[in-house]
């Protein structure tokens, strides 16, 4: 079978501008959490704690989607799953838009990371399926790059509007993208798997093989750092700000802008630089060792200006700009006929993974100091995805047109 050569072809440019939104989506919570829960009447503390909860329900809601649309995406098709998903987080924004209470904002955050679970997994997947080995690569990158700058219009947005209409604009956008889908074609491979006798998208078979689940595990925990990052060290620098002393005011939504245009130049100097190595291992191996530096850069920064932070933030998400390296990788990893499961859970563990995180981080906070308590849960999560990363095969130049055995 000769997959399709042109790079810029209709399933590219549709996951590209699917991601833009998901990522919107996903970060403007971040970004308006702190305006959001005023204007529903929480203070101090609150905001905080309230915060958390509703990120936790919507990190909730992305591990069960991850399950969900990644064994959908196997049985009944790549397509499905990324319209589907499409669909789900954009009704679901625009239902954030006319919420009045919290249970109400639990409810719309848990439906949105449904949603939200399933579009980069099956958007990586068709791309990677449907481009040559040689340009897969950048297939994703582009993917990347202009899906990522959604946290920045994100940024934009909420500087612009009310937190509301920003909801309202992420679920129109969505809607808009649903009206533009003809024209693309289902995955190749996908058909070819469907038409053997292979099973599907059987989720329980990545827990039956010893070996199959330390792969899986390993491209989990490669990704660890960047939720470790965005979810705490970013989406909560105005704490940060007040225990290291910084001069002027930190918003959380600049931060987080500034994080995001650090990713979209890290995961486009990531994705060129895996190209010139005709590596993926190599250059996650030296994006980890640029996060471990400017972790450690963040969390020192005592009595900095504001604007000094921010660029902080923007050095973070630079050195956690291998995103989508990270889960090109595990699609890389697995066969066919389990591929959309395993591209589509991993990324959802790994945000799912910051229940955990951000549990811990609650936990040691409360035992020490916010600093410390960052330290501590930076340590782990950086041991573990280099500890991850180690034993994981290189995958440039893996054909992918074939099945894996159950």
């Amino acid at each position: 079978m000769q997959p399709k050569t042109k790079l810029l072809n209709a399933a590219v440019i549709v996951a590209a501008l699917g991601y833009f939104v998901d990522i919107y989506d996903l970060i403007l919570f971040s970004i308006v959490r702190v305006p959001s829960l005023k204007s529903l009447g929480l203070s101090a503390d609150e905001l905080t704690n309230t915060g958390i909860l509703l990120l936790d329900m919507q990190m909730l809601g992305m591990l069960i989607g991850g399950i969900l649309w990644g064994v959908m995406g196997d049985k009944r098709g790549r397509l499905s799953v990324l319209f589907g998903s499409i669909f789900l987080y954009s009704a679901a924004n625009i239902a954030n838009g006319f919420i009045h209470s919290i249970p109400a904002y639990a409810t719309w955050r848990f439906i949105a990371g449904i949603g939200l679970a399933g579009e980069l997994g099956a958007g990586i997947t068709l791309v990677a399926e449907i481009l040559p080995k040689e340009k897969r690569g950048i297939g994703t990158m582009i993917v990347a790059v202009v899906g990522l700058t959604g946290a920045v219009v994100a940024g934009f947005m909420a500087d612009i509007f009310d937190w509301r209409t920003c909801y309202f604009i992420g679920g129109g956008l969505g809607m808009l993208l649903l009206a533009l889908r003809i024209g693309v074609n289902e995955s190749g491979m996908f058909k070819h798997a469907k038409k053997t006798e292979s099973s599907r998208g059987e989720f329980l078979a990545l827990f039956t093989n010893s070996k199959r689940l330390i792969r899986y595990l390993r491209c989990i925990f490669i990704g660890l750092t960047t939720w470790y990052v965005i979810g705490i060290l970013v989406s909560f620098s105005p704490e940060f700000a007040k225990a290291l002393g910084v001069v002027g005011e930190v918003k959380a939504g600049t931060s987080v802008m500034f994080a995001y245009t650090g990713i979209v130049f890290g995961d486009l100097v990531s994705g060129a630089l895996s190209q010139v190595l005709k590596s993926r291992i190599k250059v996650m191996f030296i994006f980890l060792v640029l996060s471990i530096i400017a972790v450690i850069t963040y969390l020192t920064a005592n009595d900095v200006s504001a604007l000094t932070l921010y660029f902080m933030c923007g050095f973070l998400g630079f050195a956690s700009g291998f995103w989508i390296i990270f889960v090109t990788i595990a699609a890389e990893q697995f066969g066919t006929n389990i591929r959309a499961t395993v591209t589509t859970t991993v990324p959802n563990f790994v945000r799912g993974a910051l229940i955990p995180l951000t549990f811990a981080f609650q936990y040691f906070k409360g035992q020490t100091d916010i600093i410390t308590s960052a330290v501590i849960v930076g340590i782990v999560t950086l041991s573990i995805a280099i500890f991850a990363l180690y034993g994981l095969k290189e995958t440039f130049h893996e054909d992918l047109d074939y099945n894996e055995e159950m």
